[in-house]
Parts: C-alpha cells; structure tokens; sequence
C-alpha cells in the first residue's frame, strides 16, 4: 500500500505539471484562437466578450486558473473553430473519440503483444534456424514499412479483391446508432485492420527485444544449472527467464499510448478513424486552448495511470522487484 500511495503522490505531481506545461506551450505562438477565427470567420462577433470567455483579457497565470478551475466544475469549456458557427462544446466534441481510442489503442497493444511475445520466444530458443531467420526478415520489414503505406496497401487490397472499404470504426449503419452489443461487435469487425497498421512495427520492434533478452537469460548460469539437474524445458524458460526477458515490455506500456495518438495521426487520417489524433492536430494548428489543453492532458493522465498499472504489473512479473522494499 505505501508503494501504491507513493506512486499515487508522484502521479498528482504530474498531471499537475503536464497541465502547466501543455497551456503554457499552447499560449506561446503569437497570436490566439480568437484572433485566427477573426481571420476565418466572414461573420461579425463580440470579440471583447470571446476574449473575456476564453479569460484571453488576463495574465497567463489567470487563464491557468481559470482554466484548471473549469475543469474541477466539469466544465471543458467549448471548441473555438474557424468560425463562431463551428464553436462546439469539448465535451461533445471529444465524448466518442475518447471511447474510441482506448479501444483502439488497448486492441493494439493485446495483439501486438500476443503476436510478439511467442514469437520473440520461439525465435530465442530456436536461435539460427529457418523460423528464427525468417520472423528477423519480417520483422526489419516492418519496422522498414511506413505505417500509412501499409494503410493504402490494405485499402486496395480490401477495394480491389474483397470488395470492401477499409477504414472506419463502424459501418454505415452504425455510425450515428446508440451503443448496443450489436454496436460493439460491429466495432469488434472492424478494429482489427487499424490495430495490424498501427501494432506492425511495435510489434517487430518487441519481438527483437524479446529475443534478444531472452538469448541473455538463457546464457546465465542459473539456467545453465536448471538444465544440468534435469529441470523440464517449458518450466523452465517459463518460470525465471521469460518473466526477467519481458521486463522491457511491461515497462513500455506506458508509453504507448501517447505514442500510438499523436505519432499516428496521418494513420488515422487515412483510415478515417475517429480518434483524438486528428482532432489534437487541428486544435492546435487553430491554437484552440480549450479543445487541444484538454486532450493533451487527458493523454497525460492516462499515460500516467498506465504507468502506474505497469509499475505494479512489473512487480508482479519481475521476480526480482519488490515493491516492499526500501528502494520501491
């Protein structure tokens, strides 16, 4: 319990430093959203009330304030867009998009694991053979591959031999629909196309980690022993050296998160996925504080509470670690 609470302290911490951060980055090009809507917008407005709204009329510190403290009340403020017209609650503008990305992303990061993890097993202790030769050309490839040309592959293999679009979340039917089962497994069908784009190089990249992690445990002498007293190989590798091997892996999880919405976002675009991605990048090309500072603090609290969780499933995993200890 003290270790969680700990990490609990550290995490507040720094939530409060990712807001700190992500509004005052937000606020430092010239000019403001309201100033780039008055270049947009062919309609007149009270530019004085917008700015009073936005507290866009007070000291940085203040807009801060305002800000956090809106936020507290459950207020997200609303989208300042190209035009007064296309002003719309962050609330309603993020709502489904949030859903939707955690979905994605945790699809993501299951398959790539279930797909690396065994193979970057297999190939360690079957190092040198055709297999183990074979998963390494696969796995340079993608790494080498871009994650949007494989998109455009997908979708013109989908167009052209299966006659389908590849893209989406949802069919046609169910893009405006209310949330059922029949919903739900309708976003099921079509998850798995993003998650083999988005998971192809992680996965590659995870499963030279989980080979090459796994070949240096297998060298050390406590295997070497195990082997020697008759010790059977499943339980064996399984046991000590796969749960040492994978500590990178756990250690990852934190990041991926971050890493699959903002390093993917032209992804995204093309697969038209309705995520955070593509609604990040526009807020902050419009320099709309409100939308963009919300979603990237609410990127940072995920990715802190995912930490988090794999702090603590690395402690369960990693023999080794123990979060009782001193140095915890």
């Amino acid at each position: 319990m003290a270790y969680i609470a700990r990490r609990l302290l550290l995490a507040f911490f720094i939530v409060w430093v990712i807001s700190v951060l992500s509004f005052v980055i937000l606020e430092l090009p010239p000019g403001d959203a309201v100033t780039r809507v008055r270049g947009y917008s062919i309609q007149s407005f009270d530019e004085a009330e917008l700015r009073a709204y936005l507290a866009l009329d007070r000291p940085m510190y203040e807009c801060y304030g305002s800000w956090v403290w809106k936020l507290m009340q459950g207020d997200l403020g609303r989208s300042i867009g190209t035009t007064i017209t296309s002003q719309r609650p962050v609330k309603e503008l993020v709502g489904d998009r949030i859903t939707m990305t955690v979905a994605l992303t945790g699809f993501t990061i299951l398959v790539t694991w279930s797909f690396a993890i065994p193979v970057g097993i297999y190939s360690a202790v079957r190092q040198h053979s055709l297999a183990d030769y074979t998963f390494t050309i696969i796995g340079f490839r993608g790494l080498a591959v871009p994650d949007f040309l494989l998109d455009l592959i997908l979708m013109y293999v989908g167009y052209a031999y299966f006659d389908q679009s590849v893209g989406g979340l949802f069919s046609a039917d169910y893009i405006e629909a209310p949330w059922s089962l029949a919903k739900a497994y309708d976003l099921l069908k079509h998850l798995w196309i993003p998650a083999i784009v988005l998971g192809a190089s992680g996965a590659a990249s995870l499963i030279r980690i989980m080979r090459n992690n796994l070949l240096d445990e297998l060298s050390k002498p406590y295997v070497v022993t195990a082997w020697a007293k008759g010790v059977g190989a499943f339980k064996l590798i399984l046991k000590y050296p796969v749960r040492v091997a994978i500590n990178p892996l756990v250690s990852a999880i934190g990041y991926l998160l971050p890493a699959l919405v903002s390093g993917s976002v032209i992804v995204f675009v093309v697969l038209s996925l309705p995520t955070l991605g593509p609604v990040l990048l526009t807020a902050v090309r419009g320099e709309d504080t409100y939308t963009a500072g919300f979603i990237i603090l609410m990127l940072g609290m995920l990715t802190v509470v995912v930490a988090l969780l794999s702090d603590i499933l690395l402690a369960v995993v990693d023999p080794r670690i123990k979060v009782t200890g001193a140095h915890a």
